[in-house]
């Protein structure tokens, strides 16, 4: 186990690089402003109309020109 802990321990003489230490206590930050950020977005976006609801279309499978195109060009007839 001894082996061990010297794997752990930096090395002698070694200094931390405190820029690096710097950008990973200020990640967290970061990703909040951005959360803020698209809340804020969101808020102040209007809210889009709801489409109308169109009852002349079909409902299910129907046949329509780019469906017989596919057929067409896949072999089926």
């Amino acid at each position: 186990m001894a082996n061990d802990d010297k794997a752990l321990a930096p090395a002698p003489g070694s200094v931390p690089d405190a820029a690096r230490r710097n950008l990973l206590k200020a990640a967290p930050l970061g990703a909040l402003a951005v959360v803020a950020a698209r809340a804020r977005a969101a808020e102040a976006a209007p809210a889009a109309a709801p489409e109308p609801q169109d009852d002349a279309k079909p409902k299910g499978y129907h046949e329509t020109e780019h469906i017989r195109r596919y057929y067409r060009t896949a072999a089926y007839w």
